[in-house]
């Protein structure tokens, strides 16, 4: 972040070597170094302002060839002009640009549980729980996103519903690759992704792969607990259902020395599905607020589907334990 230019009675003057005080207008109006009060001398600098130390502040570089390294890296001018409203009402905007956003934390929350289910493959805990812990700061920010849209009353949905047409957010694909990392595996849900055969193959890639979850009960089996052998053997491209043997598995870790690792993990991922359970019920809360018991967009049940979502608890096991320690 640049630094801001100090203003002139922040801090004393300071003499220089010509006699005139830093910080002063110079006699005819210009500063010392002959630059305009303001502006930016030749070198780069802008005099006239010091900071509380009495040093010279630099302005920041302002002449790139082409873009600057600002937008090659983070390509603004691409992100702020994927905008297309449909409607002329101005609320559509906020809808759509929630909505991408949204997006983009799908995107690198399933970046972070990659990064945790491959550490836990390779026994490095540390990897994983950095992950987890920083896909928990993001959960928030995720969940955050609805408080644009968390108080719409169905005449402000209405005056631009209409250009939603057939579309839905059950079909986005990333948050799809979302759920079957907390292992709510489906393969009906590739279905709405016929039509694109590259987003297809790789929900399908996804669909068959253990989940997040998976990873760490063959995680906790190598460490030396009694995880059911039906549990580690069992097809990953299938729902995941609770079992009694994982239960007993976190009442052990949860029975043992309150630091200890493995506590540890069981709590980082518990803490990632309460904030998946909060993201479910916002969204439940912001469409009933919206709609009513209307049928969703895209022929989705609406407030009936997100209903029977927000019942469901990720690392069922986890939460049941706590009942028998």
């Amino acid at each position: 972040m640049s630094q801001q230019p100090v203003p002139d009675h922040a801090a004393p003057a300071q003499a220089t070597p010509g006699g005139t005080p830093r910080g002063r207008t110079a006699p005819g109006g210009t500063t010392p170094s002959g630059a305009a009060p303001g502006r930016t001398a030749p070198s780069g600098t802008t005099s006239g302002r010091t900071a509380p130390g009495g040093a010279e502040l630099e302005a920041p570089h302002l002449d790139f060839d082409g873009t600057t390294p600002y937008e090659d890296y983070v390509q603004a001018s691409v992100l702020t002009h994927l905008q297309r409203p449909l409607s002329d009402d101005p609320g559509e905007m906020v809808f759509l640009v929630t909505t991408q956003v949204m997006e983009l934390w799908f995107t690198v929350i399933v970046h972070e549980w990659h990064t945790a289910a491959q550490a836990l493959r390779e026994d490095d805990l540390s990897t994983t729980m950095a992950a987890l812990q920083r896909s928990a700061y993001e959960l928030e920010s995720l969940n955050a996103s609805w408080k644009p849209l968390a108080h719409l009353t169905p005449g402000q949905f209405n005056a631009y519903r209409s250009a939603l047409g057939e579309g839905s957010g059950f079909q986005s694909a990333m948050y799809r690759r979302l759920e079957f990392l907390l292992g709510e595996k489906s393969a009906s849900m590739l279905v709405p992704h016929r039509g694109a055969p590259r987003v297809h193959a790789e929900l399908e890639k996804a669909l068959t792969e253990p989940s997040l979850y998976d990873e760490v009960l063959r995680y906790l089996a190598r460490r030396g607990l009694a995880v059911p052998a039906a549990v580690l053997d069992r097809d990953p491209a299938l729902r995941y259902e609770p079992d009694p043997g994982v239960e007993r598995v976190w009442e052990e870790i949860y029975s043992g020395p309150r630091e200890d690792e493995l506590v540890r993990l069981g709590e980082a991922l518990t803490e990632v599905a309460e904030l998946v359970w909060r993201w479910r019920n916002d969204h439940l809360v912001a469409t009933r607020r919206a709609m009513g018991a209307k049928t969703g967009t895209g022929g989705s049940a609406g407030v009936a589907w997100l209903e029977k979502r927000a019942g469901k608890t990720v690392f069922p096991e986890l939460w049941t334990a706590r009942s028998h320690v």
